[in-house]
């Protein structure tokens, strides 16, 4: 079977900076596969090259099949692209964007109305198909720009960061939106800096640091070596600012991260960090608060292996591409 994505030694140059630098993966069909990194690893530019919006420097790859260069037109055809804003035009109605998007892709005037009727049903939006989109609400916009992403029956569809600034219920609507799609046979190229939404919908993850792959693999396999950095979670009654510096002293303890009221000991050995945690409560006369034992988490591992923590970009900042409206070829009516 034919790779979703295959990428061999891509490499995109600006000057003397590797923004990319010689990166290989594949991608099954069917497969959800994340791809992780901090500001300036190279996700974008990546991204960028897969969907034919930047020409690599140097290397190939494929979109089911056809190459982004030789072939760019037909690899366009099997692929659906969300930015990680909603790019709707917001003075259309959800059904018009859904059609104008059909005739962008040169669908028959029956199956843009068939195709927009499907996707409107799909993603709860039916009912309010006739409304302006500029009454929508933050997770309806980003729920109808993936549908128009969809529009030509994409094989491969590429999502750039889709639960940015989301609340939680819209952003449970799209994982379960994604969840379906996948399920259906689409195969899901997922650029996110959550860390738990890559762990709950990847079957894959590939971590990129410096335009380079620092790892791929399972969500876990890869927190399943990484013990090294279990971690002990506690809470003193008291704010001293002793307490970090007191904490790194004791035995079995690797690291101290501050995060709030909570401090985070890395150890190789939870058990004697526990022991050494009650031990100084009793001794000093504080209280604990909270004592708790946590598994490596994705995010760990991206700090191990990056180095960098996982830092929010600004919201509207590295777009993919600076065009409204949907990315995918224009042809006539036949």
């Amino acid at each position: 079977m034919v790779s979703a994505i295959e990428v061999r030694n891509l490499t995109k140059a600006y000057g003397e900076l590797l923004a990319v630098n010689h990166i290989n993966f594949s991608v099954s069909q069917g497969e959800i596969f994340g791809f992780l990194g901090p500001n300036g690893a190279g996700k974008t530019t990546t991204t960028r090259m897969l969907t034919c919006i930047s020409t690599p420097t140097e290397g190939s790859a494929q979109i089911m099949g056809f190459d982004i260069q030789k072939q760019a037109f037909d690899a366009k055809e099997q692929m659906g692209v969300v930015t990680d804003i909603s790019n709707v035009y917001l003075d259309l109605s959800a059904q018009e964007n859904l059609i104008f998007t059909g005739k962008l892709y040169g669908l028959p005037k029956e199956k843009r109305l068939d195709k927009a009727r499907e996707l409107l049903e799909m993603f709860g939006l039916y009912d309010v198909r006739h409304e302006s989109v500029k009454g929508f609400s933050g997770g309806m916009r980003r729920r109808l720009t993936i549908a128009m992403a969809l529009v030509n029956d994409a094989s491969v569809l590429f999502l750039d960061e889709p639960t940015t600034a989301l609340d939680v219920q819209s952003v449970r609507v799209i994982h379960e939106l994604i969840m379906k799609l996948n399920s259906s046979g689409t195969t899901i190229f997922l650029t996110t800096h959550n860390m738990t939404e890559a762990s709950e919908l990847c079957n894959r993850v590939a971590i990129i640091s410096q335009g380079r792959i620092a790892t791929i693999d399972t969500p876990e396999r890869l927190k399943q070596a990484m013990d090294r950095v279990h971690s002990v979670e506690v809470v003193f009654d008291s704010s001293s600012s002793h307490l970090v510096k007191e904490m790194e002293e004791l035995h079995g303890v690797r690291g101290v991260q501050k995060r709030g009221n909570k401090l985070r000991l890395l150890t190789l050995s939870p058990p004697e960090v526990l022991a050494g945690i009650f031990q100084f409560s009793e001794r000093n006369n504080i209280r604990l608060l909270s004592v708790n034992t946590l598994s490596p988490s994705l995010e760990d591992v991206f700090l191990e292996m990056t180095g960098e923590e996982i830092v929010e970009r600004p919201k509207g900042l590295g777009k993919m591409s600076g065009r409204r409206g949907p990315v995918g070829p224009r042809r006539s009516d036949h």
